[in-house]
């Protein structure tokens, strides 16, 4: 697919990047087959460091480097990854790009920075947004409730916090929460972002590691068929309504997190009850498995057609 229009902001400069998209840091799903087919396609692949295999996150990052040639980046999850050189760890492998998260943004931003690494922080509050910013952040991922994985137990949703968030930062941001196609993209840019971040998009991705049984889950799924976890703890999670997540929907007494069971189990080997499946509400507008350059191709023609068309039918030349 040819595509006349081409992306020009802060954030495609910053990253390198053509298409400004970044594939969420999913633990042991954001690895090289999927991350270097996202960074081939001409957006941002991540890799992540929250499954705590530091090993065999290392050997992933050696893997990108033979499977693509254009940039990509790493995350790392403070709640999970407790390696006290875990900064040491990411900048020995080279990469200039890393997103931080789960944790406070004052603990690895300096240090990522004097190394040269362009460093944006996840945020799920305005409050979060401006500690990033003084702690000196390149950017700011903004995470609104929509989006699956782990969550801040007092949500709030993309179309209320990023437009807040960016009315009080002048950094760059990516909005995460809820993207999935051209038109939702293109409603982030109006709200102030310059990037998106796909997660769910993306496990149910031809690339994506993860069993069919799970993909094939997310493409059934109505936009009703995720659950809101751990409002009485932290952190909290949304994920995707099995038997076992819907037992748990409205547990007070009970962390959540203490039934995650075996990850593996259902990540890899299908079994839907064996854990809980990390997913957005954007599972119930995916319909289909597609490999990664037909859906970044498709959402990059589709957002240029909305902005055309909206910029045709309300700027059009006045009479």
């Amino acid at each position: 697919m040819v595509n006349k229009h081409v992306f020009k902001n802060r954030i495609t400069e910053l990253l390198g990047i053509e298409i400004p998209i970044v594939q969420a840091p999913m633990g042991w799903i954001a690895r090289s087959p999927l991350a270097s087919a996202v960074s081939n396609a001409g957006a941002l692949g991540i890799i992540e460091t929250s499954s705590g295999e530091l090993d065999a996150i290392r050997e992933e990052i050696i893997k990108m480097r033979t499977l693509t040639d254009k940039p990509f980046g790493v995350n790392i999850a403070q709640a999970f990854v407790r390696d006290p050189n875990i900064v040491q760890f990411v900048i020995d492998q080279g990469v200039k790009f890393v997103t931080t998260s789960a944790g406070n943004p004052e603990r690895y931003t300096q240090e990522l920075k004097s190394a040269g690494l362009t460093v944006f922080h996840v945020v799920p509050t305005l409050k979060a947004a401006l500690k990033a910013v003084a702690a000196g952040v390149d950017g700011l991922v903004v995470e609104g409730a929509e989006g699956g994985g782990f969550k801040n137990p007092k949500d709030v949703s993309t179309m209320v916090l990023l437009p807040l968030i960016r009315s009080k930062v002048d950094v760059p941001i990516i909005a995460a929460g809820g993207f999935v196609d051209g038109s939702s993209m293109a409603a982030a840019f109006a709200l102030g972002a310059e990037a998106v971040q796909m997660g769910t998009r993306m496990v149910s991705a031809a690339e994506s590691p993860v069993h069919e049984n799970w993909k094939n889950a997310i493409i059934a799924a109505k936009e009703t068929d995720t659950v809101f976890l751990n409002r009485a703890h932290s952190p909290a999670l949304r994920a995707l309504r099995t038997e076992k997540t819907s037992r748990l929907e409205f547990e007070v007494e009970k962390n959540a997190m203490t039934e995650f069971g075996s990850a593996l189990d259902l990540y890899f080997g299908g079994d839907m009850e064996a854990s809980i499946a990390l997913t957005g509400q954007v599972a119930g507008r995916i319909d289909s498995v597609r490999g990664v350059v037909e859906i970044i191709e498709e959402v990059q023609a589709e957002f240029f057609e909305v902005v055309g068309a909206l910029s045709n039918q309300y700027l059009g030349e006045v009479k």
